[in-house]
This record gives C-alpha cells, sequence and structure tokens, in this order.
C-alpha cells in the first residue's frame, strides 16, 4: 500500500477485533463462538467526585471484563487521558488471548482512570484510588476469585498498595484477600521479579525467536542476540528492561523514542548513562554522542536490526510503516501496530513478534504472585534448604571418589537451593518457550497462516473455545 492509497485508521478495539476475525478464517468454529469470543462480557464505566484543592472534579473510569470463560478476569489499571471504553475494551481483549497464550487460567480484563497522573500529588492519587477500588467492590468487580487487578501504564506497585489496603478495608476476614490484586510491593506479599517481569519476557522471547536458524536466515541475519542493533521506543518499566537485559546479552542499544523526542547512535548508546542524563536533564534530549532527531517517533525509522516499541498502541501505522527500516519488530506494547501497517510490514518481510505473546511476562508472573498469595506461602521456602543439603550431600560424595576438593565458591555454585526469584526467573523463561513453541509449531502447521502474530490468535482462539466447549455452552 503506496501513502497515497492509505486507508482510514480504524480504532484500537476494531484492530484487534480484525486480528481476531483474520485468525477464525483458518478455524473451523461455529459463527456464533466466535462472536461470543470476541465480546466484552462486562463494561463498568464510572463517575466519581474527588475534592481537589477546594473544588470538586468529576472522574471518568472504567473496569471492562472481556471473557469469563476462565475465572478470575485479569488485567492492569492504567491512568492516562488518552483512557476511554474502546481502548480499555481491546486491552481487555488482548488479555484474554494473552492469558490463553501462555496458559494462565485467567480471564482477560482491564481498567483505567481518565487522568494525567503527572498532574496530582501523590495524597490525591491515593484518593482517586481508593475511591476507584471502592466503587469497584460496590459492583462485584474486584475479588481474588472475582478480577484481579495489576499495574500498567502510569501506575506501580504503590498504586497496587492502596487498592489492597482499601480491599481489606471492606473484607478483613477474607482470608485471601492479598490475591485481590498483583503487582504489589514485596513487603505487601507481592513477588520478586514482578516489576522487570514483562521487560524480561520481551527479552526471552525475542532471545528465542533469534535461536531459530530458518527464520533467521530469511531475514539476512544469524542467530543469536549478541552483536544486534536495537531501537527502543518508550523508556519506562518495560522499555528499561527489556533494553536492560538484551544489553546483558550483547544486543546494541541504537535508538531511543521519548515523549519529549527521540536519539539515535549507530555505535551504541550507554543505557546507564543515558538514564543518568534523563534524571539530571529530564530528558534524553541532548545525550552526549548521540544524535537528536526532528521528532519523537523518528528513532523507529533509523536502522537496526530490531525495534522494540514498548509504548502505547496505534504507534507503527501506514503512514510510517514503509519508513521503518528493522528487521524484526518486538511487540513490548499493547497494539502498537495497526492492520493497515501490519500488511505493510509482512509484505516487506519483517518478522513481527506479537504483543499478545511477547508482553504475557507481566500477566505470568503476575499469576506466580497469586498463587503465592493463595498458598500464604513464599516460593522457595519449603524446600530451598533441602535442596541445598542434598546437593551438598552429592558434591562431597563427588569429593571422596574423586580425592578432590571443590573450593567454597564452587561448592556454593553446584548446591545452591533456588529462592523465590530464581523460581520466578525460571518460571517465566519456561512458559515463553513453550508459548512460542506452540505458536511456531501452529505456524508451520498451517502453510496458509503467512504471519506470526495470525499464528499466535489461532492458538489463543483454539485454546479459549475449548473452554467454552468444555463448559457446555457450545456444541
Amino acid at each position: 500500500m503506496s501513502d497515497g492509497n492509505l486507508k482510514k485508521e480504524t480504532s484500537f478495539y476494531q484492530n484487534v477485533e480484525s486480528y481476531v476475525e483474520k485468525a477464525a478464517k483458518y478455524l473451523k468454529l461455529p459463527k456464533g463462538l466466535i462472536g461470543q469470543i470476541k465480546e466484552c462480557n462486562s463494561v463498568y464505566k464510572m463517575h466519581f467526585p474527588i475534592k481537589i484543592k477546594g473544588e470538586y472534579q468529576v472522574i471518568e473510569a472504567y473496569r471492562i471484563q472481556h471473557s469469563h470463560h476462565r475465572v478470575p478476569t485479569k488485567g492492569g489499571i492504567r491512568f492516562s487521558l488518552g483512557v476511554n471504553q474502546d481502548e480499555v475494551m481491546a486491552l481487555a481483549s488482548l488479555m484474554t488471548y494473552k492469558c490463553a497464550i501462555v496458559d494462565v487460567p485467567f480471564g482477560g480484563a482491564k481498567g483505567g482512570i481518565k487522568i494525567d497522573p503527572k498532574s496530582y500529588s501523590q495524597n490525591q492519587l491515593e484518593r482517586i484510588t481508593r475511591r476507584y477500588t471502592a466503587e469497584l467492590i460496590k459492583k462485584n468487580f474486584i475479588g481474588p476469585a472475582i478480577d484481579v487487578p495489576a499495574p500498567d501504564y502510569g501506575t506501580n506497585a504503590k498504586v497496587m498498595g492502596w487498592i489492597l489496603d482499601t480491599y481489606l478495608s471492606y473484607n478483613p476476614d477474607q482470608i485471601d484477600a492479598y490475591g485481590c490484586v498483583t503487582g504489589k510491593p514485596v513487603g505487601l506479599n507481592g513477588i520478586r521479579g514482578r516489576t522487570e517481569a514483562t521487560g524480561l519476557g520481551v527479552f526471552y522471547g525475542i532471545r528465542e525467536m533469534m535461536k531459530k536458524k530458518s527464520e533467521m536466515a530469511k531475514l539476512g541475519l544469524s542467530t543469536g542476540i549478541k552483536g544486534k542493533t536495537f531501537v527502543v521506543q518508550g523508556l519506562g518499566n518495560v522499555g528499561y528492561y527489556a533494553a536492560k537485559f538484551m544489553i546483558d546479552e550483547g544486543a546494541v542499544l541504537v535508538g531511543v523514542c521519548e515523549y519529549e523526542g527521540s536519539i539515535y547512535n549507530a555505535e551504541g548508546i550507554n543505557l546507564t548513562a543515558l538514564m543518568k542524563h534523563r534524571k539530571e536533564t529530564g530528558s534524553i534530549m541532548g545525550m552526549p554522542g548521540s544524535t537528536d532527531l526532528e521528532d519523537r517517533t523518528k528513532a523507529m525509522e533509523m536502522p537496526c536490526d530490531i525495534l522494540i516499541p514498548a509504548a502505547l498502541e496505534n504507534q507503527i501505522t501506514a503512514e510510517n510503516a514503509g519508513r521503518i527500516q528493522a528487521k524484526i519488530i518486538g511487540e513490548a506494547a499493547n497494539g502498537p501496530t495497526t492492520p493497515d501497517a501490519d500488511e505493510i510490514l509482512i509484505d516487506k518481510g519483517v518478522l513481527i513478534i506479537p504483543d499478545m505473546y511477547l508482553n504475557a511476562g507481566g500477566v505470568t508472573v503476575s499469576y506466580f504472585e497469586w498463587l503465592k498469595n493463595l498458598s500464604h506461602v513464599r516460593f522457595g521456602r519449603m524446600d530451598k534448604r533441602f535442596t541445598q543439603s542434598s546437593y551438598m550431600g552429592i558434591v562431597e560424595s563427588v569429593e571422596k571418589m574423586t580425592n578432590k576438593k571443590l573450593s567454597l565458591k564452587e561448592k556454593k555454585v553446584l548446591t545452591h537451593g533456588a529462592d523465590e526469584i530464581d523460581l520466578v526467573y525460571s518460571g517465566l523463561e519456561e512458559t515463553m518457550i513453550e508459548s512460542l513453541e506452540a505458536i511456531m509449531n501452529t505456524w508451520k502447521r498451517n502453510k496458509q497462516v503467512k504471519d506470526m502474530r495470525t499464528a499466535a490468535y489461532v492458538v489463543a482462539l483454539s485454546k479459549v473455545a475449548d473452554a467454552y466447549i468444555s463448559m457446555g455452552i457450545f456444541p
């Protein structure tokens, strides 16, 4: 599609629906079942007043549960002026398919409050969050067996702590109450590794994809991340950790896009120095050694092997898709690529690792946190010492048999018992590897499916449909 024949961009929710319809063509499912899967089951739009500096503001907010084929439903809460019903419906839908892809037993949900969090003090944000939570409680839209929120754009562990405290005040005798929300501070029964989970999942997904010789050969790339150049759009929590883990593996960060502008340096950008520069100046612009570009998305179009959009939806459109030079796009954000742009990129031979798989690290580790809250025990607590003792016995036996003594450092490495963070990382890595294999197997089996996103939707729709059929709702 040439720039002169651009189609009118559709809404975010329409984009998700179009991807579902595209994948549904490859499945022999009743039309009514596909219709049920597509629809959002429960839509709660609310308005409530908050007194700010002596004047009342009416706050607009949402909580949407897309699918109840699995319960509880699960999805983040975002604070943004861009929040609207269409966006939250789209995000809730993606959560359903995302959970299905990674075999997390939740239905999809999402929430949002239409505010700019930077315009409010911490005290004001706390009051807004607590009032929002109270509204959810009144309508039975939150609970460890009903609907479990988590952090998203504009929110963090502190906000989740406010939600938990509000829920506890209404449910003081509920033994599993801590499971009403995930992404909490570790001190409030959160889980280690949740902060970096989404970015780490992005890294695992890209790393595993780049191990596949046949796919890399099509792109003219060698296998492995080491030495590959990448650009990240959005240096928030997800973008930062994705970039950090990529760099730790030997990749080279050459471009960054943020709301204040974008920068590029073909020789590489030092992430630690960039974060320090931004903290000191309030901007990524003017980073020593890098070139400031004319607009905040320009670095996305610069030469690189991998582009990681990690900001908001609809960032890669039919207008700019033709100018993107990356060979791989790893969608760390939700819905960063529109359907029209998707077709342009596929026709160019770009490999798109889709959002519904790649950014599922957050919900995967949220699932681990939920399980921890329901079991009331920290992962690793029961067996860490036993494992260490067993390994030490083996090491000592080997020393006797070989008559060779190991150093204390060597023994420590060989006898290490898994902490909570070790188990979280291991579980997330296993999830991302197994999920990728399921997508790739579906892609290879169905020769008519020409892109990875459609294959991922086929996998997700199949699993959701199986749940509905197993419940006897559809024959």
